[in-house]
């Protein structure tokens, strides 16, 4: 199995864009059954409905702060100047949904997404409820936001976190996979949303590995950058490689067929006894990112 028979895996920014949004991902498009993201970008005063259909939904800052009202409910997102500042507010959107999202000052928002069953009611989510977690060791060492994960905040099936990787740093390592409903794993597809920040030359850039098993194969290594998305139907993933100098961030959405909201993963056993390796050795210090907690 190639790299290039998995090309429709990695989607270049823009690639996807319709209209307000820049990026695009539906369970169609994707090829599976759940997971989604929207990337919405509103000039300065600008405002858009959102119909939300089968599907939950977060409105979760990139950039710039927003009003979303769903329900007759107004919710005041402060948000964040960039990803790389510090954790942000966000708001529920239950399926079955219309709602407005306006920006008086314009900005970036990503609309994670996940088909359900169950409407639940719109909520706030504040940023200084949203834990952040240092995860990992020495050149392993990353931030982990954690905002809608079974023990943070209660949906039907969507699961969004983000990860921020110093530059030099390899996170989503040791490589995991999550795609079969058994014993200390869960089915859950997924997508990964890069950001990259600039370095004094210009736009940076990282990687991201995908591989399969011999039942299942599957095969990506993608050079990414902002705006960029892979998609993780099965298989092994990671490590996601933030190269020297250019911090990397990207946006994780999961969702899956199980009875259960649970994110349950398995690592490679040819290569889990790195995070034995992690006992002996520092967090990075450059870490944490700007937040509004610190644990872990």
């Amino acid at each position: 199995m190639t790299v290039t028979e998995h090309r429709d895996l990695y989607r270049p920014a823009g690639s996807t864009a319709e209209g307000p949004f820049s990026l695009v991902v539906t369970p169609e498009s994707a090829g599976w059954g759940f997971s989604g993201l929207r990337v919405l970008e509103l000039a300065p005063g600008q405002r858009e409905t959102i119909r939300t259909g089968d599907a939950e939904h977060l409105v979760l800052p990139l950039a710039g702060s927003c009003t979303v009202t769903v329900d007759e409910k107004p919710f005041e997102l402060a948000g964040r100047p960039d990803v790389f500042a510090s954790v942000t507010d966000f708001a529920y959107l239950p399926r079955d949904a219309e709602a407005v999202v306006e920006s008086a000052g314009g900005g970036r928002f990503a609309l994670p997404s996940a088909r359900c069953e169950r409407r639940l009611p719109a909520r706030y989510g504040a940023a200084e409820q949203v834990p952040a977690e240092l995860r990992g060791a020495g050149t392993c060492s990353r931030q982990v936001n954690n905002y809608c994960l079974p023990h943070t905040f209660d949906a039907d099936r969507l699961l969004v976190c983000e990860v921020l990787t110093p530059g030099g740093n390899w996170s989503s390592y040791p490589p995991h996979k999550h795609d079969e409903a058994r014993e200390g794993e869960s089915e859950l597809e997924e997508i990964y949303y890069f950001e990259v920040a600039d370095g004094p030359a210009g736009p940076g850039m990282a990687y991201q590995r995908v591989y399969g098993t011999v039942d299942r194969p599957i095969e990506v290594l993608a050079e990414v950058r902002s705006g960029d998305v892979v998609l993780i139907p099965h298989g092994w993933h990671g490590p996601s490689m933030a190269v020297p100098g250019y911090d990397l961030y990207y946006l994780n959405v999961m969702a899956g067929p199980g009875p259960e909201r649970a994110w349950l993963i398995c690592d490679d056993p040819a290569h889990g006894w790195v995070r034995q390796t992690w006992e002996s050795q520092r967090v990075d210090p450059r870490l944490p990112f700007g937040t509004t907690r610190r644990d872990g």
